[in-house]
């Protein structure tokens, strides 16, 4: 609940200096835009590089991946059968409906229901190492037109976000620790990018379409439900029969999958301008909507 209170607290000072005028919509694309390409790489180096890799090989991962698979490749099938969505919509619209808020929702909900962030981190490293480089490539890909397959396996690389994800697992890795004089400032500039993301989002909300303004409702709904059921109880059939995980273990995976849609792929859905109401929505409810899903999944399993 603190880590919920923390966030919602923030997107309201959003909305809150959208509604005094103090903000307007150029500020919040200037917010996102830092947050993309200055913030939350910085953020990326300093929390991987701390974190325990070796946590991706765990029985955790797959159950992690089942879920993002299962609730990703719905919305596809939806995006190309019902909706008949571009690619860039499409991109966004499937993260919507899998990629949850590990950082810095995941990261107090580890702490506070789990006991520990560390459980976090395995889905973490799968979507900045995996989900995002290729989600990235294809948006950088329908953003520019038509392109070669080699610049499209080379775009990951030269996207701040994916090369700041890199460095940091090479820390990990290696154990080397960047000098204070380098660390700090990063640190000191990768704070900023949550409450950047989370202002943003509060001023987009204030000042954007209203809610269901993607154009379906069926859309919304169904990125939604495939976010807050589908995602983590395939998490959970899976992780309780493949590995045969009980007890903590399967708790933590099931709550882990269960976090709503993650506020930065609001951030790329500003970037590219695509999909970017859907965006916007999906996390809405899927933010409002997990507390009630994670608290019973706590009861429950816990």
């Amino acid at each position: 609940m603190t880590g919920f209170a923390t966030i919602a607290a923030v997107i309201a000072v959003g909305a809150l200096l959208a509604q005094l005028r103090l903000v307007d919509l150029g500020a919040q694309a200037l917010l996102s835009r830092l947050a993309f390409f200055v913030a939350s790489p910085c953020l990326m180096v300093v929390t991987l590089a701390r974190a325990d890799v070796h946590h991706v090989l765990s029985g955790n991962l797959a159950a992690s991946v089942a879920g993002v698979v299962a609730a990703a490749g719905t919305y596809l099938l939806g995006a190309r059968l019902v909706w008949r969505r571009p690619a860039g919509e499409t991109t966004i619209g499937a993260l919507s409906s899998a990629y949850v808020n590990a950082g810095n929702l995941g990261i107090p909900v580890a702490s506070y229901v789990l006991g520990d962030a560390a459980y976090v981190a395995p889905t973490l490293l799968l979507q900045l190492l995996v989900l995002q480089p290729l989600a990235l490539a294809v948006l950088d890909a329908d953003a520019h037109g038509r392109t070669s397959l080699g610049q499209v396996l080379l775009r990951p690389f030269k996207n701040p976000l994916t090369v700041g994800s890199l460095l940091g697992v090479v820390l990990a890795l290696t154990g080397w620790r960047l000098p204070d004089a380098v660390h700090d400032p990063v640190a000191l500039i990768g704070n900023m990018a949550v409450p950047s993301m989370l202002i943003a989002y509060g001023i987009a909300l204030r000042l954007g379409p209203g809610l269901g303004a993607a154009g379906s409702a069926s859309e919304l709904a169904t990125t939604s439900a495939l976010k807050l059921v589908v995602q983590p109880l395939t998490a959970y059939v899976v992780a309780r029969y493949a590995p045969g995980l009980e007890g903590h273990g399967l708790l933590a995976v099931v709550v882990t999958s269960a976090l709503p849609t993650a506020q930065n792929i609001f951030v790329h859905a500003t970037r590219y301008d695509r999909a970017t109401t859907l965006a916007r929505d999906t996390i809405l409810i899927t933010t409002v909507g997990s507390v009630p899903v994670i608290l019973l999944v706590a009861v429950l399993l816990g």
